[in-house]
């Protein structure tokens, strides 16, 4: 996990947003952008947020019951069943400030790079949960993917960040993209954007 050193100027902003109204950000991406070591640096600077992105342990146990990979035709169970968990998530968080690895609407382009329609279900959650804002990492230049979720093709790569990104600017959103960089960077260059202490600058 990165290592960011505790700001108490973040600690006390934290704390005085925690009995506020509730402020939900979303963090995404396509693969190879560094999501999972940003996350990581939000949880290390005690930033609530969510643990992991719920379409991967999602993705596992379908395919452990299938026995491959999700075809085409596999999709629309599994992407109603990713919604069912980001609505879950959303409406548990009642105050203050929260990170999502993920949000709602990447639900329009993961199904779209399948070639699927977004359900009414999609648009529905879309239409009622809504984010305070959202941050696009833009590609790394390497790519790793431990679980296999997705495709080590680059051209793959690249389309699916393209249709993530454009199934947030379809929901209505202007996302904030987040320049390739060290995870600790960003997250200093996020916590800029949202007026929060950055976490790097320790008293």
């Amino acid at each position: 996990m990165t290592s960011t050193p505790t700001n108490p100027a973040l600690t006390a902003a934290l704390e005085a947003a925690a009995s506020g109204d509730p402020r939900r950000y979303v963090i995404t991406g396509g693969p190879s952008s560094g999501k999972d070591d940003l996350i990581a640096a939000i949880h290390a600077a005690g930033i609530p947020c969510m643990a992991e992105e719920p379409g991967r342990e999602i993705y596992r146990k379908h395919r452990e019951r299938l026995g491959r990979h999700l075809l085409r035709e596999d999709r629309r169970e599994y992407s109603l069943e990713v919604l069912e968990a980001f609505v879950a998530e959303y409406t548990a968080h009642k105050h203050g400030i929260r990170f999502y690895n993920r949000g709602i609407p990447d639900g329009y382009g993961w199904d779209a790079f399948f070639g699927l329609r977004p359900t009414a279900e999609l648009e529905e959650a879309t239409r009622l949960y809504r984010y305070d804002a959202v941050f696009v990492l833009d590609p790394l230049d390497t790519f790793e993917d431990p679980d296999d979720i997705v495709w080590a093709k680059d051209r793959e790569i690249r389309r699916v960040h393209e249709l993530i990104v454009q199934g947030y600017f379809d929901a209505g959103y202007q996302p904030v993209f987040v320049a390739p960089d060290a995870a600790a960077a960003r997250l200093d260059f996020i916590c800029s954007n949202l007026r929060l202490p950055k976490p790097s600058r320790a008293a």
